[in-house]
This record gives structure tokens, sequence and C-alpha cells, in this order.
């Protein structure tokens, strides 16, 4: 377990394993560097600051400071240091920070007093998302690179401390929550059927006090949830609807609602994907574990918002009880859709959830789901795609992205494309023509919310990183439980800036 704290000390005078400090390009030492005596030893070792060049000093080889060692990292041209390179250096950072044990930095002295509270949470989190690692299944140490236990944000005296002090502990939430997204998306799915991933929400939502209420398939069945049925009729393991209330606003307040695709396991059904296609296939509720995540930390931050969050959890195999090419399936509210490719099933699972949290009338309905190649196709692996009913919402979606360092581009839905899911025999299809993929994905999603402004969050790229990131290794990455809390906040007006 990590501990973070903000100190005004001196940067020389700090007791702790590791001291980092930023280095700019062309030489020019960030906070610290002086201080410490530590300009020279960059020279000397020909580094000229360019982004990602490290320098480790031990505490012997000189006097200036108190730490064991000092890190000297090189994070490019000062014009182009912000907020989203800092956390994002700090993040590469934490593999030799891990190593020491305790760390103490200087970066948010890099961006001023007025990007200070900013800069601050940024720093924490990088070094705890830069941290983390999966080893549940690990039988042996030898991949143990050790572990961070103290994390001191280092700042200015003339900064607001309690400003700071509060987004270092935001920071401690934020770590957190993405770390058990993650931990979720990692868990192999024959450790985590549907009633297991209920189980852990559950677990959750008892710990924060959130209500939670679990569909089981005959309320599921009861409830004309036939989507959520009809993709996990293959499986031997039955599918769950997890129902999430957290209410931290007054209780006539409308809330927002969140749901998330959660397959358990996606093999593509009867429509079977290849061996290869299913090897990363456990990270298919990455959806559902990003709004877990978000709750959770809502919840311990104590946003004053109302929030609902349906969460329908699926596991797709080909069986001789599978749905097959053809069928039709009733969702909630008696909408039918044709099922002409059953690993196109994450849109089927959505529409009953989004069908139902549209019947509570929320402000809004955000949706995220690894759900499109076609998205990955558009945007690449780092990039969530936006589409929606509402511009509002896209946008300040995107403007949460961006101060979290989320990426998000918004992508049309564009009117012509609603056709191509028109079906023969059903109300409409759950596949498109080969091109926009993405677009009739969310087209055939949007035919269940209704009037209610919905933006679905595509992130089949970025919420699994198959080499790893700045911000962690190989794996669920947990986006965007960090994008979605910011919007959560920035709708509540709890961000103190």
């Amino acid at each position: 377990m990590t501990t973070y704290t903000f100190s005004t000390e001196s940067p020389a005078d700090v007791d702790t394993g590791l001291l980092i400090l930023p280095v700019f390009e062309g030489g020019d030492p960030g906070p610290g560097v002086r201080e410490t005596g530590l300009r020279d030893a960059f020279a000397a070792a020909k580094l000229t600051g360019k982004k990602g060049e490290t320098l480790v000093v031990t505490g012997r080889d000189g006097d200036g400071f108190a730490a064991g060692a000092a890190l000297l990292v090189g994070v490019g041209p000062k014009a182009e240091f912000d907020v989203t390179a800092l956390r994002r250096a700090l993040g590469a950072a934490a593999g030799t920070a891990k190593r020491f044990g305790s760390v103490a930095t200087t970066f948010p002295l890099a961006l001023g007093a007025r990007q200070a509270t900013e800069a601050v949470q940024a720093a924490a989190e990088g070094l705890g998302l830069g941290a983390y690692r999966f080893r549940r299944y690990k039988t042996t140490s030898k991949d143990d690179d050790g572990s961070l236990e103290a994390v001191t944000i280092l700042g200015s005296a003339k900064w607001d401390a309690r400003a700071a002090r509060d987004a270092v502990a935001r920071a401690d939430v934020l770590v957190d929550a993405v770390a058990w997204a993650r931990d979720l998306v990692n868990t192999p799915a024959g450790d985590l059927p549907p009633a297991e991933i209920a189980k852990a929400a559950k677990a959750m939502a008892k710990e924060e006090g959130i209500t939670c209420k679990i569909w089981n398939e005959t309320q599921l069945a009861q409830g004309g949830f036939g989507g959520i049925l009809g993709v996990g009729k293959g499986s031997v393991n039955p599918p769950r609807m997890v129902e999430l209330t957290y209410r931290g606003a007054g209780a006539r307040t409308a809330p927002i609602a969140l749901t998330g695709k959660g397959i358990a396991f996606d093999s593509g059904g009867l429509s079977l994907k290849d061996a290869s296609g299913m090897e990363t296939m456990k990270m298919d509720m990455g959806g559902a574990a990003s709004i877990l995540g978000t709750m959770k930390a809502i919840a311990r931050l104590k946003v004053k918002i109302n929030v609902i969050a349906a969460i329908p959890c699926s596991e797709n195999m080909p069986s001789g009880s599978a749905q097959k090419p053809g069928d039709v399936i009733r969702h909630r509210g008696g909408k039918t859709s044709e099922v002409l490719n059953t690993d196109a099933e994450g849109r089927l699972v959505l529409a009953d959830a989004l069908a139902y949290l549209a019947e509570q009338d929320p402000v809004c309905i955000v949706d995220t789901a690894t759900l499109t190649g076609a998205c990955m196709v558009a945007l690449g692996t780092d990039v969530g795609g936006a589409i929606g009913t509402s511009d509002e919402v896209a946008g300040e979606l995107i403007r949460a992205s961006e101060a979290t360092g989320e990426p998000i581009w918004q992508l049309p839905l564009f009117a012509d494309y609603r056709k191509l899911i028109d079906s023969k025999v059903a109300d409409i299809k759950n596949i498109g023509k080969r091109y926009g993929g993405a677009i009739t994905a969310s087209w055939f999603l949007a035919e269940f919310v209704g009037d209610t402004p919905w933006v679905h969050l595509d992130i089949a790229g970025p919420a699994y990183s198959e080499h790893g990131n700045d911000l962690g290794p190989a794996g669920g990455t947990g986006m965007p439980v960090r994008t979605l809390v910011r919007f959560l906040q920035d709708r509540a007006g709890a961000r103190k800036r």
C-alpha cells in the first residue's frame, strides 16, 4: 500500500530513497537540480535533456542531497512540458523508483503556481499508475522489481497547502480505483465469470456505501433483458447485471447514468474468432471494469452527484444452446434485433442496459465498451472514440480526457449510416456493412436511449495495452476511469482549482 504526501521541504534535505528531478532539453536544469549540485553530473554523462533520458546518481557520488539516490529525467523542450507530459514522465520513472521503496519529486514545481494543484495530482498519479504490477499468478519473486511504499510530492511554501494535500488524496483514490479496474481486466476469464464480476462489485459496493442489486438470469428473463440472456445462452456460466446507485446529492436530483460492456470472455460465439483473436478476450469486460472503478472512486471522493450504473455481464461462448446467426432478440422495452454475427455481441448486452437506464430519467447516459475493431482502425490503440446524440456531453468528456491524459476523439453519428442497420425481419440488425463499423454500432446503441442525451465511448484500443506504456505494464489500463471521475466531478462542481 503506497502512502502519498505533499511537502514543501527542500529537495536537498528530503529524506527518501530516491529523489526524481526533471531536466529540460538543452541541459536546462529543472527544479531541484541546482540545489542538489547535480547539474554538472547530467552534463558529464553527455546527456542533453531529451525526453526519456535518465541518470541515476547515488548519494555517495554527491553530497548535495540527503536522499539515497537521485534520478535525473530528461523531459524534452520546456515549452512542451505540461501536466500530461509530467504524469507520463513520472509513470515511466516509477519502475526505477520502486527499487528504492520511497520517492520524492520536484516535478510539479516546473509548472509553477498556476497549475500547482493539477501538477501535484498528476505527479502522484503518474508514480502510482506506473508502479502498478499484476502478480496474482506469479509463484516466484524473480520478476518482483520492488514496491512503491511512500511518495512525497514536493512543492512551494507559497502554494495553497490544503489544495495540494487534497490533490494528493484524490490521486491516491484514483490510483487505487484504476488498479482495481486493471486487476479485474487482467484476471483470467476462468476465474472471473459473470457471477464473480457481480460478487466483486457487490463487495466493493458494501465497502463504499453504494446501493447494489445483482440481477440473476431469472430476474433478467422476467425483466425482458433478451440481449444479455441471448449472448449468455451458449455458456455454462449464466449472465448477471450489476445495478449500482450512488447518492451524493439530494434525493430529487436526477442522476447521471453509466454502463459498460461486461463480456467476461468473448469467443465470438458461433461466429467463432480464430485462436489468436481469443488470446486477450478476458479484456472484453474492460468497459464494465472502468464503470466499477469509477463508482468506487466517486464514492470515496464523496462527489456531490447522483449516479446510477447498470452493468451487463455475459460470457459469449459456442455450444448447442448458443444463439445462432439469424436469431431475433427481444430487448428490454420490446425492440427487436436480428443477430447476423454473434461476435457483435457487446451492443446486444449494452442495448438492454441502455434501455433500462433510459427508464430512470437520467440527466444523460455514458457507456464505455471495447466495442469495435473499426474504432481501432480509425484511431489506433491509444485513443478512444466518442460517438453519441449529445455534442455537449461529448465535449465535456473530451475536456475531461484532456485534463487526465486519456485521449478521446469525437467521431460523427452520421445520419445516412442509420439505414445500414435496417433489418428485413426485425427492427434492427446487429451489424452493418464492412466500413464505418464504429458508427453503425453506435447507431444500434442509439436505438435504446430514447431522448436521453447519450455518449458512447469506444475503448477497444486503449482499454488494453499489448506491450505496456508510460503509465503501466502490458494488460488492462483502467481507461477511462480517471476521465469519467473528472467528468462527474466537473458536473458536480466539485473540483477546486
